[in-house]
């Protein structure tokens, strides 16, 4: 009987560079290539070290864990799918279980009410799955619409990754569009309050 094998990526900088960390199903969630994650954190490395960062759409967590390893204080996942959930957990238990908060429940839902208990200001990095995937239609608006209602004093910056050919606005809320930058058919987005 054939075993499936685990898939794997791994951290990229700081503290616990080249561990690995498990990933779910490619069915369950799309992994952030490893190019958009270097970009990312090469943006905010001087900003990361001490700050909150919450990864909205949690997956295997390997962008928060990423800002984990870089110096955030602490870090938020929020994570709908039970199997992506407990691999979500796992990885956050090999890396630091203190500083992690993995939430397991839809991101609509549980955002909001992290966003209200929120002591410090944090990065807020959102990663929906593509709209092209069954059930996924309209699944950007809905995220602008979280964009737009979250309370500007908690937010140092909010990274948007999302579908090169998909078009973010100048602004969504108080929030005004400050960077973007593609890798092939994924694309960031950075906002900053105006």
């Amino acid at each position: 009987m054939s075993k499936t094998k685990d898939l794997y990526t791994q951290i990229t900088g700081g503290k616990y560079k080249g561990k690995k960390l498990l990933l779910p199903s490619l069915t369950t969630t799309r992994s952030t290539k490893s190019i958009v994650k270097e970009s990312l954190f090469n943006t905010i490395q001087f900003d990361i070290e001490g700050a909150l960062f919450v990864e909205v759409f949690g997956g295997s967590g390997s962008m928060g864990l990423e800002a984990l390893s870089r110096g955030a204080k602490d870090v938020y996942f929020i994570e709908r799918d039970k199997k992506a959930y407990d691999v979500l957990c796992k990885n956050s238990r090999s890396l630091d279980f203190d500083k992690t908060h993995p939430i397991i429940g839809d991101s609509f839902e549980e955002y909001p009410k992290l966003v209200k208990r929120l002591e410090d200001s944090a990065f807020i990095y959102f990663d929906p799955p593509f709209d092209i995937r069954d059930g996924m239609e309209g699944i950007y608006e809905r995220v602008l619409d979280l964009v737009a209602n979250t309370p500007k004093d908690i937010v140092i910056e909010i990274i948007i990754e999302h579908m090169t050919s998909l078009e973010m606005p100048e602004m969504i809320g108080d929030f005004k569009k400050r960077k973007f930058k593609k890798f092939g058919r994924s694309a960031l987005s950075y906002y900053k309050v105006e």
